[in-house]
């Protein structure tokens, strides 16, 4: 089977995640290959595999993303005349920001209607397509949840060194933020509800790339000069993940619309616990690694929330690795590529979790 992924490893260093899913199929019987308007045009491939469609929409003028729109669905007709199945990974239903708001409306309403099928990363996903874009009802969703990071990134530094390099003391209830900072991630309400923490020897850090200056000044502004918050507002190397997850106690991810969390999955791989809104697939994940390990709450995040899961994340007796075998890629792998053969085996059944 010939598969075209879009992306498949271009963006290995951004996002492991795509590489992670398809490295294994070259042992089953798949053909993996990175995505081009060349490689479809000459090439037969069976499949043409999407993650972020979305994409089209984003970091361009109105102009030249009208451009891209154009291309991106006269790509998908051919791909049609040709034979080759079309699958897309549900990892969102709109862009963050919605640069384009009414282009927006136009491609959630060209795309799926020329699917073959889907695959989403969890049943609440998979619930939600059906709700937004009813005429994903008649085509085949298969759920393959999200993978998980365990020996992707450096985990090799102690608990005390970690703690050493972010100046936190060693016996110090320390949280902490990881990953790319973007406006529903809510990092500055986390900033905010942790000021209002009583406890003088707790520790906050925030750690990475604001999407815009402005949030960046935000953050700094929630701040207000606090010693207990440590702030590194800038790209994080791979061998410095293990230094912010080593250290914490507790993984804060206080976003205000979530669906799925590769984020969550990264601290779990450091067997680090983590607090995240009940919203999305989390009640999910929460209940296939178990309530020792992850944290759900409703509504928007307090002072009170925050005091109650510190104390759980550090009181709660647990395994000293978290349960993430179901999220191992080799296993995700078969399970993708036998929604591929489905698809092209003109299949409607819905895989269930």
């Amino acid at each position: 089977m010939k598969i075209l992924a879009m992306p498949a490893f271009s963006n290995r260093k951004h996002n492991p995640y795509n590489s992670l899913l398809y490295e294994p199929m070259a042992g089953m019987g798949a053909e993996v290959r990175e995505f081009s308007r060349g490689r479809l045009l000459r090439e037969r491939a069976d499949v043409w595999h999407m993650h972020w469609p979305e994409g089209t929409l984003i970091d361009s003028g109105l102009a030249w993303t009208v451009v891209r729109m154009t291309i991106f669905f006269a790509l998908l007709v051919l791909a049609k005349l040709k034979g080759t199945k079309l699958v897309w990974t549900m990892h969102n239903f709109h862009t963050h920001e919605q640069p384009h708001p009414r282009l927006e409306q136009w491609f959630w309403r060209l795309f799926p209607p020329r699917l073959d099928g889907c695959i989403s990363l969890s049943e609440a996903g998979r619930r939600m397509a059906m709700e937004r874009l009813s005429v994903l009802r008649d085509k085949p969703i298969f759920v393959v949840p999200h993978g998980h990071y365990r020996g992707v990134y450096k985990n090799t530094v102690s608990r005390e060194e970690a703690r050493g390099r972010l100046g936190v003391a060693p016996d110090a209830p320390m949280m902490a933020y990881l990953g790319l900072i973007r406006p529903y991630k809510n990092v500055p309400l986390l900033v905010r509800a942790f000021r209002q923490l009583e406890n003088s020897k707790a520790a906050l850090c925030v750690a990475g790339k604001p999407h815009t200056p402005e949030l960046a000044r935000e953050i700094e502004m929630a701040a207000d000069g606090d010693p207990r918050i440590r702030m590194n507002l800038g790209f994080i190397p791979d061998d410095d993940v293990q230094v912010y997850l080593r250290a914490a106690d507790l993984v804060v991810l206080p976003f205000s619309e979530i669906l799925n969390s590769g984020s969550a999955l990264l601290a779990l791989s450091f067997d680090c616990p983590i607090l995240i809104p009940r919203k999305g697939a989390m009640q999910e994940l929460e209940a296939r690694v178990g309530k020792d390990w992850v944290r759900t709450y409703e509504g928007d995040l307090t002072v009170q929330t925050l005091d109650e899961a510190l104390r759980w994340a550090r009181e709660t007796a647990r395994p000293a690795r978290a349960p993430l075998e179901p999220f191992d890629w080799p296993r995700l792998a078969a399970e993708t590529l036998e929604a591929y053969r489905q698809v092209c085996a003109g299949s409607r059944q819905r895989r269930q979790p």
